[in-house]
């Protein structure tokens, strides 16, 4: 066996050997030398990437901020008590996780935006501090993601469209750098404006936050979707949807929230909500945009709070579970 290897072993090494002789002697064949600059000319052979014989870095490797204080590690570790906080019923897909000081986000690299958005609040973490000043935010690339993947502010210049928070900026108000965090585009995507992101999905942000006075604990994961939508020429069913920018990020044709509420008796309670990215009228109640949570499940490919037990949950979209 050992001389059966190492003839396969001298085998190969030499059909390699053979193969780069031949190969520049190919090349030989059809160069000259420049005698002005003295560099070698191929003609009608292209130059073409090796492949690496050794492992490389990817391109494409994501970029991590890389930290050097002396307590760095007390740091990760406050951060990760805070992500099991957040993350406690489970996550609800695992592409490309990215974990802020106070939410957790799952990336979309191809669209640009964020497949879903993780927070958890209660009353005391939101209520009112002096030391947070919103004016000091700023909308900026997250420098997280690989240049090849992230959107710019210049993607948003001209479009039509806000930078919608996903992470609302208002449910984070324990530290400046917190809020500061939902300002990154990665947590941001392309949401009609008027009628839309500065009304109706507003109206939306406060009132999950108004669930912490009913609620001891509420945990609420948002993020895009992209309904299909019928052809009224063939009757087809089409996914169509927009891109903006340089970057091509896409813009969604509804959002969602599902929300979990914490009762005082540790039981609990699910409502979800489905909006389509378009003026709505600030009348329309919110209850008008209420799904059964699996539709939401089913359209995005994701599964929400899988590990919340269904004995526990006693109510879904304010109507009791028998």
């Amino acid at each position: 066996m050992k001389t059966i290897k190492l003839t396969l072993g001298l085998t190969a090494v030499s059909g390699l050997s053979g193969w780069y002789i031949g190969k520049y002697s190919e090349r030989a064949k059809h160069s000259h030398v420049d005698e002005d600059n003295g560099k070698s000319i191929f003609y009608n052979i292209k130059r073409m990437p090796g492949l690496p014989l050794f492992g490389t870095v990817s391109a494409a490797t994501a970029l991590v901020p890389t930290q050097s204080e002396p307590d760095m590690g007390s740091k990760l570790s406050a951060t990760a008590t805070r992500v099991s906080q957040i993350m406690k019923f489970g996550f609800p897909g695992y592409d490309n996780i990215r974990s802020y000081e106070d939410f957790v986000l799952s990336y979309d690299r191809r669209n640009r935006i964020a497949h879903w958005v993780f927070e958890h609040l209660n009353k005391e973490r939101l209520q009112y501090n002096e030391t947070i000043d919103r004016s000091k935010c700023e909308f900026k690339p997250d420098k997280s993601i690989h240049p090849y993947f992230r959107s710019d502010n210049s993607d948003y210049k001209g479009s039509g469209y806000d930078r919608g928070h996903m992470a609302a900026a208002g449910n984070h108000k324990i530290h400046q750098k917190h809020v500061e965090q939902t300002f990154y585009l990665s947590n941001m995507a392309p949401q009609v404006g008027n009628g839309f992101n500065r009304h109706s999905w507003n109206r939306l942000e406060k009132y999950v936050r108004k669930l912490t006075n009913t609620f001891k604990e509420v945990y609420v994961c948002t993020g895009p979707l992209y309904i299909p939508k019928k052809d009224n020429e063939n009757g087809k069913l089409y996914v169509r949807y927009e891109v903006i920018g340089a970057n091509h990020v896409a813009v969604p044709t509804h959002f969602y929230k599902v929300v979990v509420g914490e009762t005082h008796d540790s039981n609990y309670e699910m409502e979800a909500y489905v909006m389509p990215n378009m003026p709505i009228d600030d009348n329309t109640p919110l209850t008008n945009f209420r799904v059964p949570p699996e539709t939401i499940e089913r359209a995005a490919g994701l599964l929400f709070f899988d590990k919340l037990s269904r004995e526990k949950l006693k109510k879904v979209n304010g109507k009791s579970i028998e």
